[in-house]
């Protein structure tokens, strides 16, 4: 996914008139699953864009915030990848977060040509400050659900994505 143009403050409203406008049906005659789940990140990328426009942080960039926490010192072109935007997105985001100092870069050991990313002691402050709002989106997410439904939720997912990787 590239980055694209910020959704509407009420993304799942906006979309959700797009039903009745020709949305490609699912077998069962509703909304395609294509389209609910877009609709479902759409909505989900607005409500973390208004949770930390505080911080002065985009989605885009907590997400390779998120990235790095979990898996510190990698390649721009593998940050790009599990965060979901082009090499050229991340270059511009990486130095962005660099001149905020939420991220710095150092010579990758075995290959002395490239860089890794690293998270930064701000970074990893900030990602401590946004982890239990974050959480509570989460969980507002799937509120009507069954902790049972929320485990089978996530492994369909996961499922997906598999599938299509």
């Amino acid at each position: 996914m590239t980055q694209a143009a910020e959704p509407a403050a009420d993304a799942g409203a906006e979309v959700g008139a797009e039903v009745e406008g020709g949305v490609e049906a699912g077998a069962d005659g509703g909304p395609s699953l294509l389209y609910l789940l877009k609709r479902t990140e759409l909505v989900v990328r607005a409500r973390l864009e208004e949770l930390l426009k505080p911080a002065g942080v985009t989605a885009l960039q907590y997400t390779a915030l998120t990235v790095l926490e979990r898996h510190d010192g990698v390649s721009a072109a593998q940050l790009a990848r599990d965060s979901f935007v082009t090499a050229q997105s991340m270059a511009d985001m990486v130095r962005a977060l660099e001149s905020r100092g939420l991220v710095r870069r150092e010579p990758n050991p075995g290959n002395r040509r490239e860089k890794v990313i690293l998270l930064a002691d701000a970074g990893r402050r900030l990602l401590a400050d946004y982890a239990e709002p974050a959480r509570r989106l989460e969980r507002r997410m799937v509120a009507d659900l069954r902790p049972v439904d929320v485990e089978r939720f996530r492994d369909a997912l996961k499922s997906a994505h598999r599938a299509l990787s």
